[in-house]
């Protein structure tokens, strides 16, 4: 083994748990799929409704409705109900400051 063992003692102790570890696995892979990046951005920028979206994107509602459910599940979105529409966004900022660290590192 090439580190000492105060080392390697030091970087278990900052580990994360692995539940920890299995929930940024689990966030991480929300950017694995080109749709869900798409609605990401779109959403990053306007509050939009499952139809908004598929026209937007040029895609079909059901998938749309698909990859919602998704990242709903994942936290990445909410949703808010107004009538029989319901309107979907960007749970938190922190979502879009990853989507631009991640073109940022790219170089773009």
């Amino acid at each position: 083994m090439l580190i000492d063992k105060r080392l390697q003692s030091h970087i278990i102790d900052f580990m994360p748990p692995e539940n920890i570890l299995e929930g940024l696995v689990d966030f991480f892979s929300v950017f694995s799929d080109i749709t869900r990046v798409k609605m990401i951005s779109a959403l990053a920028i306007a509050e939009m409704c499952v139809g908004d979206i598929a026209a937007l994107l040029k895609i079909n509602q059901t998938t749309v409705s698909h990859q919602l459910r998704n990242l709903r599940t994942s936290g990445i979105v909410r949703s808010r109900r107004q009538g029989k529409i319901v309107f979907y966004s960007l749970a938190s900022d922190c979502v879009n400051e990853v989507m631009l660290n991640g073109v940022e590192h790219l170089g773009y």
